[in-house]
């Protein structure tokens, strides 16, 4: 009988049986990868090129049955956890070396509600996915600077971007999450429900679930944006500084 060897979360790692393993892979309409499987470097791939982390199972969920499964599976064999969304994170805390890593990149669905002035996206979404479904009804929410960056990662920390200034912080546009908790419960966190859990998420969500898909409030915002570079010698730093602080004293909000 084969076994596979699995890092716990607190003590020695943990010897979990193949036919235990095929059992969770047979629960799954997603993945279920092994270091020998093709796509499993894609599925660990992350943008700092320097981190070296191999978890033992990677979970691509394509639903969030798939998601309920993995976190079940995690919590019967105290295994070492981890979520990647766009495994943007400089630390490389998106795999769990040794363990078991839920890579949500399959999960990219965008929903929009013109009429509401909401959107919808799943765990895996991109910045730029939500970014290009938005601007067809030239709508946005206050996201980060770069495309890639995973849109579950910059909102559980707090979410700071161009439109901050004027719309506030990612957090301060969120309106629901779904999260699985560590039970395996399915929960719908707004300011109405789970209120604690919602206002956790926001700020501190890597710590308290796994969180599936977000909905955010819209803004009026292009298709069309002016902006552009301008730059100062270094020698002029102090005096730009000085005059940058006092014009946004008065600036408008955009």
């Amino acid at each position: 009988m084969t076994q596979t060897t699995i890092a716990t979360r607190d003590g020695p790692p943990t010897a979990v049986p193949g036919e235990t393993i095929e059992a969770l892979r047979h629960r799954l309409r997603g993945s279920l990868l092994v270091p020998e499987d093709p796509g499993y470097e894609d599925a660990t791939r992350l943008w700092n090129g320097l981190i070296e982390k191999t978890p033992a199972l990677v979970v691509r969920p394509t639903g969030t049955a798939d998601v309920v499964a993995a976190v079940d599976f995690a919590r019967e064999h105290d295994l070492l956890l981890s979520v990647k969304g766009g495994g943007h994170n400089i630390a490389g805390t998106a795999l769990a070396d040794g363990g078991l890593t839920i890579d949500t990149s399959s999960l990219r669905g965008v929903t929009i509600d013109p009429e509401a002035r909401t959107v919808t996206a799943q765990a895996g979404c991109l910045l730029g996915d939500v970014d290009r479904e938005t601007q067809l009804h030239g709508l946005a929410t206050p996201l980060g600077f770069i495309s890639e960056t995973g849109l579950a990662g910059l909102t559980l920390g707090g979410g700071f971007g161009y439109l901050t200034r004027r719309f506030g912080w990612t957090v301060d546009n969120l309106l629901e999450v779904e999260v699985v908790t560590a039970d395996g419960a399915v929960r719908q966190a707004s300011r109405d429900e789970h209120e604690d859990l919602f206002w956790a998420v926001r700020g501190a969500g890597h710590n308290l679930g796994v969180v599936t898909s977000f909905t955010y409030r819209l803004h009026d915002v292009g298709p069309t944006v002016y902006g552009g570079l301008v730059a100062w010698s270094f020698d002029r730093a102090d005096a730009v500084i000085d005059a940058y602080r006092e014009l946004t004293t008065t600036a408008p909000r955009s």
